[in-house]
């Protein structure tokens, strides 16, 4: 009950609180999935909660979408997103980096772990650090954008604040910019997720359906609300709140607590 309880609000409140800013959901989501579930299971879950969103909301927002800029990022988004998959489940086979005792308890270091702690980090420093929340790249490096945000987020989830990035510089309205980002966003999600699922039990996702229909349905209302009640692009205190709460799942998990 508590992991029901703990998904389902941070899905619902992150869904309502990022719809307009195109990123933060799977960022939020991820730790907390891997308070519950091995890392790979997490990234996996979190990518189901973060693709059925992402249609929802393309119902909402998808014909705005502009088909020239979803063309020039999706296409090596789409094939970055496989490879970061790949290498998601290559760092799930590797041995442990060390194995250490504490407080009279064993705990590993698994590199797939110490590679999402890193990247968890870094994009927590996006999210509170001036400078990096204010990049933004021209329109013509759109192809290598997509190459970024695809492959991270194959590798971890996290690709929207890179998304973000590239696509704020194109020109489009802000209609158009939420839904170019919500498609590319399904792309990249489509294609991690046909990597997953072939390495994960089926049971990994089927055996987990009841948590992750109250997690969809959670995001369903925060964006649905979302949507009719926000008109900020972006919640300062919610973006600290998610830092924080990355710093502090990283150290956990490069640790080897988690």
């Amino acid at each position: 009950m508590q992991s029901y309880l703990l998904i389902a609000s941070a899905t619902f409140i992150t869904a309502g609180l990022t719809f307009f800013s195109g990123f933060g959901l799977g960022t939020l989501l991820l730790p907390v999935f891997a308070l519950f579930f091995p890392m790979t299971v997490a990234v996996a879950l979190t990518a189901v909660v973060h693709l059925a969103n992402n249609f929802f909301k393309l119902a909402l927002v998808g014909r705005h979408a502009g088909l020239r800029v979803v063309l020039a990022f999706g296409v090596t988004a789409v094939m970055a997103a496989f490879l970061g998959a790949w290498m998601l489940l290559w760092l799930a086979d590797l041995p442990p980096l060390a194995v250490y005792r504490l407080f009279g308890r064993t705990f590993t270091i698994a590199p797939v772990k110490a590679a999402v702690a890193l990247l968890m980090v870094l994009f927590a420093l996006w999210e509170i650090l001036p400078r990096l929340e204010k990049i933004a790249f021209s329109p013509r490096w759109l192809p290598l954008g997509g190459v970024l945000s695809g492959f991270f987020g194959g590798l971890s989830g996290h690709q929207g604040a890179l998304r973000s990035a590239f696509l704020v510089r194109c020109g489009l309205s802000k209609e158009a910019f939420i839904g170019t980002g919500t498609v590319i966003a399904c792309l990249v999600d489509l294609s991690r997720l046909a990597v997953y699922v072939r390495h994960f039990a089926v049971s990994d996702l089927t055996g987990n359906a009841p948590l992750l229909l109250t997690a969809v349905t959670a995001a369903f209302l925060g964006s649905w609300l979302g949507r009719r009640l926000l008109t900020r692009v972006t919640l300062r205190a919610v973006q600290v709140l998610v830092a924080a709460m990355l710093f502090a799942l990283a150290l956990g998990l490069g640790a080897g607590l988690l």
